[in-house]
C-alpha cells in the first residue's frame, strides 16, 4: 500500500481514513466515499484498489470508515422487532445517524481534506445493514450522495421495500450499485430467507423509478453466501463501477 491510513476521532466516533497515493504528491482534490463499519470493507483491499487505480480502472478516492455505536440501531431506518426473541429490538436510529454524517462528519472531512464536494463525487457504501442504511441515505439525502454501493443489502427489513416503492427518489446524475450472493438466505428460517428475492425487488423498484442499467447495477454472485469474505471480494468492483476513469482522466 502506498497511500496513507489515518486513525482519527470525530465527535467521539472512531474513523479510519484512507488517502490515496497521489494525495501527498500534488494539490488535486478527490472524491470521497463514506463507508459503514469503520472501513471493514476496504482496510484489507487497499493494495488491490491502488493497483486498479494505476491501471486506470478506478479513480483515486478518499475513503472514510465510520465506526458505529450500535449498528442494529444506527443502520436501521425505523424500529422493528428483532428476528429472535432473545435479541434486542432494532432501534431505528438511521435518520439520526445520517443527519450526523451529512451535517457533522461531511463538513469536517471537507474542511480537513482536499475533497470534491459535489453530489457526483460523494459516495456512501456498506454491507448488510450497512447496505440498508446506504440505500436509505440515497432517499433521504440525494443532494449529498450521488454514488451509492449496497453490498448484500438487508432489504428483508420490515417495511423497507414498501418504503422504496412509495418514497420519492432522485435519479438524475446518480449511480447506484447493488449485489447479493446467490446462496444468501438459503439456510434461514426467518424473513432473511428472502435476501435474494428482496434484492431483486429493490432493483426492480429502482428501474421503475427511472434508473437504467447504465446507472444502476445488480450483481448476483453465484456460489456466494452472506459473509465478510464475499463482501470484500465484491467491494473493489463496486467502487470501480461507481467511480470509473473517464477517457479524459485516463489521458
Amino acid at each position: 500500500m502506498k497511500g496513507t491510513l489515518i486513525h482519527s476521532v470525530f465527535m467521539n466516533r472512531e474513523l479510519l481514513i484512507y488517502l490515496p497515493p497521489s494525495y501527498n504528491q500534488h494539490l488535486e482534490h478527490f472524491p470521497v466515499v463514506y463507508i459503514q463499519d469503520e472501513g471493514d470493507l476496504f482496510r484489507d483491499q487497499l493494495t488491490d484498489l491502488e493497483q486498479m487505480s494505476r491501471r486506470k480502472e478506478l479513480q483515486e478516492v478518499i475513503l472514510i470508515g465510520i465506526k458505529p455505536d450500535n449498528r442494529n440501531n444506527e443502520y436501521t431506518p425505523w424500529q422493528a422487532r428483532a428476528l429472535k426473541a432473545s435479541n434486542p429490538d432494532y432501534g431505528g436510529q438511521g435518520a439520526d445517524y445520517l443527519f450526523f454524517l451529512v451535517n457533522g462528519l461531511k463538513p469536517y472531512i471537507d474542511a480537513t481534506y482536499r475533497t470534491l464536494r459535489s453530489t457526483e463525487h460523494t459516495g456512501i457504501a456498506g454491507a448488510s445493514f450497512g447496505g440498508l442504511i446506504s440505500m436509505y441515505a440515497a432517499y433521504l439525502y440525494p443532494e449529498v450522495f450521488g454514488r451509492i454501493a449496497v453490498i448484500s443489502g438487508s432489504f428483508w427489513y420490515e417495511g423497507f421495500i414498501e418504503f422504496m416503492q412509495t418514497a420519492k427518489l432522485e435519479v438524475n446524475g446518480h449511480r447506484l450499485y447493488m449485489d447479493v450472493g446467490a446462496l444468501e438466505g438459503l439456510r434461514k428460517n426467518s424473513i432473511q430467507k428472502n435476501m435474494v428475492d428482496k434484492n431483486k425487488a429493490a432493483y426492480d423498484i429502482l428501474l421503475d423509478k427511472g434508473f437504467t442499467v447504465q446507472n444502476c447495477r445488480l450483481l448476483i454472485e453465484e456460489g456466494a453466501n452472506h459473509e465478510q469474505s464475499s463482501f470484500l471480494r465484491r467491494f473493489p468492483y463496486a467502487l470501480q463501477w461507481l467511480f470509473p476513469v473517464t477517457t479524459k482522466q485516463a489521458s
